[in-house]
């Protein structure tokens, strides 16, 4: 049995990149079959209510927005798998994919739109309450939170911005640095510092996030004292980074030091001829729905141009 297949165009991932990429590469006649990859609809699926997707006007929930995209992907003619890209070789012409370690799919052109994975403190209650207080994302939850008050955790230039995002629409910012200092650039910790409704918790860590059904509090230690307290909070933000679905490219495309893949600014191409990236795996600065949607357009039209170029489409 021959478990290799050749197709036109190959998508990986199925986040608003990837199929916004197989909507457009659909209708362009390139055949594109779409792997979901480990998280079908990827991080929107388990965030509950996106209320700054244009075109919504009540907002929807996350999970429910995906399954759209993928019904509408669907219906332009998209080839929608299960499974899970698991090896790459991009040293030649056809550029190949492995699928969930056994089947391979040679095509010549591959969007690659494998998102990126909120990085969690890796304590029970927090994957308990993810959706119900507990988030990775300020911007896209903190206006749910208004007038109250709520915790967020880390010390870099991403919690600092969303530290600060939070005391505008929050009544007191409870933030939780694991050290004697920040990591986050100079200029972001004096804002934070001097801002009156931040209040900075040194050398502590997150020891719980109570509540039953919902955030109610935050418990922390102090790294020096071992003390524990207990912060009355309706939310709690993780903000200690996002790591890029990159690592099975990593031998053949150029990245940066976090792993996020280069493209040539203004399009979608990456250092390899015929391999597109759009989304969050190569965003790190913005990391919306709405503008990884906008860079899978670009990534299709770009492959469209491509194979076109090359008399193949």
């Amino acid at each position: 049995m021959d478990t290799t297949e050749r197709v036109q165009c190959l998508i990986i991932g199925s986040g608003p990149a990837g199929y916004t990429a197989a909507i457009y590469a659909s209708r362009a006649g390139l055949n594109p079959v779409l792997y979901q990859g480990i998280q079908p609809g990827g991080q929107l699926t388990i965030t509950t209510e996106v209320e700054n997707y244009p075109g919504y006007p009540d907002g929807i929930q996350g999970p429910d927005m995906m399954v759209n995209f993928e019904k509408q992907a669907a219906r332009m003619g998209t080839d929608i798998r299960y499974g899970l890209a698991t090896k790459v070789d991009f040293s030649g012409a056809v550029h190949k994919v492995q699928i969930d370690e056994e089947k391979w799919i040679e095509a010549d052109a591959v969007i690659i739109s494998t998102g990126a994975s909120a990085k969690w403190l890796g304590i029970e209650s927090e994957q308990r309450l993810n959706g119900y207080g507990v988030s990775a994302c300020a911007v896209c939850d903190g206006f749910f939170f208004k007038g109250k008050e709520v915790a967020i955790v880390g010390a870099g230039d991403t919690a600092a911005e969303e530290a600060l995002y939070l005391s505008k629409i929050c009544s007191q910012v409870h933030m939780i640095v694991r050290k004697g200092e920040m990591r986050a650039s100079k200029v972001m910790q004096e804002r934070v510092i001097n801002m009156p409704n931040i209040k900075i918790y040194w050398n502590s860590e997150t020891d719980e996030v109570i509540g039953d059904k919902k955030v109610e509090a935050v418990r922390i230690k102090n790294n020096q004292t071992g003390e524990k307290q207990e912060i009355p909070v309706s939310a709690f933000f993780v903000a200690i980074g996002h790591q890029p679905n990159s690592d099975i490219f990593k031998d053949f495309l150029e990245m940066d030091e976090a792993g996020y893949i280069k493209t040539i600014p203004g399009t979608s191409k990456t250092n390899v001829e015929g391999v597109f990236a759009s989304g969050d795996v190569q965003d790190k600065i913005y990391r919306q729905a709405v503008t990884a949607a906008g860079s899978g357009c670009m990534a299709a039209l770009d492959a469209e141009r491509y194979l076109g170029a090359k008399g193949i489409h």
